[in-house]
């Protein structure tokens, strides 16, 4: 999938020591490895043994894009800090669940107790999946750093690619057309309280802050119906950083669709609802009827009118033209064809992956079976682990303790027991 404005570049690994102990050979067979085409590969490493600094080594070795998969959000940060300090030039992202509270919609049958959803973003996090993303589109020099949030549904990658606004000193394009263009990508006018997703228009000058960034905006400048130039600012005084010969403003959501493809939706939705509202009524089920009418019906006129509603992600199999049943699009789908991919501590990582679904399948099932949600909720969903595996084109199992699953998988595993200090093991004396 070629996008606007993509660009090659080289990984340069930067550290100030060079592999000792194991880690030499474990580059070299790990990196010989993915070159044959070894589908899965493990490397064994005792704590301490410096796995980080091997997996930074291959990653240079092969060029590839890589997504390094975590357990938690907190070894995924940890993770990334230190991919950051071995690759300053190049772009390592990092991509975690926004959510700081999350309560999922659910309903409880025996009590008849319905629970809304309820929840609160936190802003940075959502510029940082918003940056991997972008990132993506723009480069092949990505390393995203992520937790299981990269198995769950994201909107569809050709269409938040298609949709990117890519600018050109000496584009021929109306100030007022941007503009248009820039809420079709849902962001918003404020010539007040700039912030990310929004832009301010100050006579022929156009300043646009990225769903991507915190720190910087892209200005720019009109002399009639042409851009005269672009340039990065710094949104805090406004200062002039750098020209920019090219810009590509991305969606500000993962789920931002073009007109027409709405349009199709919203016609799509009202079909299977008069459908689904039959099938309640058939079987006598009139309240469940009525709740999924007037529930979906306010539902579909905030799309009409904002192209946005609250658990909007429910309806994501119309927007990504998904038949029923078809996984939801994810982070893993915003790759190009050969990324590698590494799973840290995979002996509870996997395990966390395989859970996802059927934990995810239980909740929605009350919500559909009782009228609360229309059968597409099913559609939005993290992937199974079948699923997940066969997007990955190649993997490396990283673990000081990798389990059967992994060991069975393995095309080759690969050993890191002397750590580069030479230090050991204290010796361990049990005593009754």
């Amino acid at each position: 999938m070629e996008q606007i404005g993509y660009t090659h570049h080289d990984f340069q690994l930067k550290a100030p020591f060079a592999p000792t102990g194991d880690q030499p050979q474990a580059i070299e067979k790990l990196t010989q490895g993915v070159l044959d085409g070894i589908r899965t590969q493990v490397l064994v490493g005792v704590t301490g043994s410096g796995k980080t600094f091997t997996m930074a080594n291959v990653i240079k070795n092969v060029g590839r894009p890589a997504l390094v998969i975590a357990h938690n959000k907190t070894l995924a940060a940890q993770l990334c800090n230190e991919f950051r300090a071995f690759f300053p030039e190049n772009r390592v992202e990092y991509f975690v669940s926004y959510y700081d509270y999350y309560q999922p919609e659910s309903y409880i049958p025996s009590t008849d107790t319905y629970i809304e959803k309820d929840s609160s973003t936190n802003d940075e996090i959502d510029k940082l999946r918003n940056a991997a993303t972008c990132s993506l589109g723009e480069r092949d020099d990505v390393i995203v750093v992520s937790s299981v949030s990269c198995i769950y549904g994201l909107g569809a990658p050709e269409e938040f690619f298609r949709l990117g606004i890519s600018l050109r000193p000496g584009d021929t394009l109306a100030r007022d057309e941007l503009l248009a263009k820039l809420v079709g990508i849902q962001y918003s006018r404020n010539d007040i309280d700039f912030k990310r997703s929004t832009f301010r228009v100050r006579g022929d000058v156009v300043e646009i802050f990225p769903a991507s960034n915190s720190e910087v905006a892209v200005r720019v400048e009109f002399f009639g119906d042409e851009i005269d130039s672009i340039s990065e600012i710094d949104v805090t005084t406004g200062k002039v950083l750098s020209g920019l010969r090219h810009a590509v403003i991305f969606p500000a959501s993962h789920y931002a669709v073009g007109t027409e493809r709405l349009m199709t939706a919203l016609t799509m939705i009202e079909e299977d609802l008069k459908g689904e509202i039959k099938a309640f009524e058939d079987a006598g089920k009139l309240l469940e009827a009525q709740r999924l009418s007037q529930r979906t019906e306010h539902d579909l006129e905030m799309l009409r009118e904002i192209g946005y509603c609250s658990g909007v992600e429910n309806y994501s199999r119309y927007f990504d033209g998904r038949a029923p049943g078809e996984p939801s699009f994810t982070l893993l789908d915003y790759f190009p064809d050969n990324f590698l991919v590494f799973i840290d501590e995979s002996h509870m990582t996997i395990p966390q992956i395989r859970a996802m679904y059927n934990g995810d399948l239980a909740r929605k099932k009350n919500l559909v079976e009782y009228g609360f949600r229309m059968k597409s909720a099913f559609d939005n969903r993290p992937l199974t682990f079948e699923e997940f595996d066969a997007r990955v084109p190649q993997m490396i199992c990283v673990s000081a303790t990798p389990a059967p699953y992994e060991l069975e998988q393995a095309g080759q595993v690969v050993e890191q027991l002397i750590r580069p200090t030479g230090l050991l093991d204290p010796p361990v004396t049990v005593k009754p």
